[in-house]
């Protein structure tokens, strides 16, 4: 069994941490090819030349408390001793969520279901090209970081409901269209209810500090944003005017 652990980095390499990878693969040249590629990309890989091995090397999942070692998997379907799709029963068995790209000479629509349906994420047919398997790891490493992310809680005041991870506004339980900038603001202030904001505090905090233009830009804003949440525009029950300081909500 090799084991690589390149320090090379490259500018398109998934920002914010330097994923690890486990190439599970007994044709040498294969292996040794998709190890150059994904170190090239600035991947941590680490190899195993059968089922067995893979085993071992992924047992360190419980020795972790549940914590996975590697963020990615890349399983060839016909392994000596264990094969792939054992492999794959066994870490999902065991509850690993790290995502299986499964590799496979077999290309007949029942082996890629029978890999997806024991667990595998995605399914690559030998032969195929470098920059493709680099894609598709990439593409697999983005969806787990982002399934991984906590979810924000809904911001709720009254009859306006806030979902700010889908960009998405409730007003009376009818779906309201905001831009932007509308929402950032809207956001802002259900995140610090019945706070007063003054103008150019709205400014830096929405439009940036190195905004240029006229703080009435404010005022348009909020009065858009009146017309849409309330029932009355011209006497607002959520977004405030406090005379002399300037807006709060609720």
């Amino acid at each position: 069994m090799h084991t690589s652990e390149s320090t090379k980095y490259s500018p398109t390499t998934d920002i914010g941490q330097r994923s690890r990878i486990l190439v599970v693969e007994d044709e040498e040249l294969i292996r040794e090819m998709i190890v150059l590629a994904l170190e090239e990309q600035g991947y941590g890989v680490v190899t195993a030349a059968d089922g067995r091995s893979a085993v071992e090397q992924l047992k360190s999942f419980d020795a972790n408390l549940g914590e996975p070692t590697f963020d990615l998997v890349i399983l060839d379907l016909m392994l000596p001793h264990i094969n792939g799709l054992d492999v794959c029963r066994l870490m999902r068995y065991q509850g690993n969520p790290v995502p299986i790209l499964m590799l496979s000479a077999k290309g007949s629509e029942t082996d890629r279901v029978l890999g997806l349906e024991v667990g595998a994420d995605d399914y690559l047919t030998k032969p195929f090209s470098m920059r493709e398997l680099v894609a598709r790891c990439r593409a697999l490493l983005r969806r787990q970081r982002l399934s991984s992310l906590p979810q924000l809680p809904a911001l709720q005041y009254k009859e306006i409901t806030l979902y700010p991870q889908e960009c998405r506004v409730l007003v009376r339980g009818q779906e309201v269209s905001l831009s932007p900038k509308e929402f950032r603001l809207l956001e802002l202030f259900m995140s610090y209810a019945r706070r007063v904001w003054s103008r150019e505090q709205l400014l830096d905090q929405v439009w940036g500090p190195d905004f240029v233009g006229d703080s009435k830009t404010v005022d348009v804003h909020i009065r858009w944003l009146r017309e849409k949440l309330e029932q009355d525009p011209s006497r607002p029950e959520y977004i405030v005017t406090v005379r002399g300081f300037g807006y709060r909500f609720g």
